[in-house]
């Protein structure tokens, strides 16, 4: 996997890229909005800005090496970094566990937790493919 880990973050590059994204889409659109809308500010800002942006990426979720069921990721950009937005007053607790679980499901090892709240907040989350089982149960 391509990152940039030399500067001591996977991915630096490209998450400070897209918190660049969500902070231009919070100001333009502010606090109450629905999820879904500040999804498309964003998908429009990261397109802008020459990102590949993938909505509603479906994955498949193994248990004990077999198909369990299809998991939806909210987006994934560049084809290396997962998003999961969030627009609530609060965040949920468990929020950041969902996009750990995410990235577990995937080859992926970054992602961003984006919290479209009154005041915007997002949250590095990080799954590292070596700690990962492979589909047959075995570590990478």
């Amino acid at each position: 996997m391509s990152s940039d880990r030399e500067s001591g973050l996977v991915e630096e590059a490209l998450t400070h890229s897209v918190i660049r994204a969500f902070y231009n889409a919070h100001k333009e659109l502010g606090f109450g909005f629905r999820e879904y809308l500040y999804a498309l500010a964003l998908e429009r800002e990261l397109a802008a800005m020459g990102h590949r942006v993938d909505r509603e990426v479906g994955v498949m979720v193994y248990y004990r090496g077999e198909p369990l069921a299809w998991q939806t990721l909210d987006m994934i950009v560049d084809e290396k970094l997962v998003l999961e937005t969030k627009a609530t007053e609060r965040l949920h607790p468990n929020a950041r566990r969902q996009l750990f679980s995410y990235l577990c499901a995937t080859h992926l090892e970054v992602g961003l937790l984006l919290h479209f709240g009154r005041e915007p907040k997002f949250y590095r989350v990080i799954c590292e493919n070596r700690f990962k089982r492979h589909r047959n149960g075995d570590r990478c």
